[in-house]
């Protein structure tokens, strides 16, 4: 079991930037593979993004492809989620997860994680 604090959330206009951070700590983080997940009440949990323990595989929602970078930092422990072009939609809380080796199950899927955040809301504004 790891825990994992997120951060950087906030208050953005349409079109800006933010850059989420989420910290591990409690078991080797490198044997973990991570993804972010995003909610907004009345909803199900969203997949956002995933990466493989290495960094060396990604992959991304339709729906943020293009404008979202996941990376980790296995030296800081941490992995990040760069956003770009936020658009009002983007408005959620977001959660970092994480998933020991060897992985197993649906990378989109958030009973694939069993290690969550506390969460960092992402308000978008237009």
């Amino acid at each position: 079991q790891v825990q994992l604090v997120e951060s950087g959330g906030g208050l953005v206009q349409a079109g800006g930037s933010l850059r989420l951070s989420c910290a591990v700590s409690g078991r080797t983080f490198s044997t973990y593979a991570m993804a972010w997940f995003r909610q907004t009440p009345g909803k199900e949990r969203e997949f956002v993004v995933h990466i493989s323990r290495s960094g060396g595989s990604t992959r991304y929602a339709d729906s943020v492809k293009g404008r979202v970078t996941i990376s980790r930092d296995n030296a800081k422990n941490t992995v990040y989620l760069q956003m770009n072009s936020l658009k009002p939609e983007d408005t959620a809380i977001y959660y970092c997860a994480a998933a020991p080796s060897p992985f197993s199950g649906v990378v989109g899927a958030p009973s694939t994680y069993p290690d969550w955040g506390q969460g960092t809301q992402v308000t978008v504004s237009s």
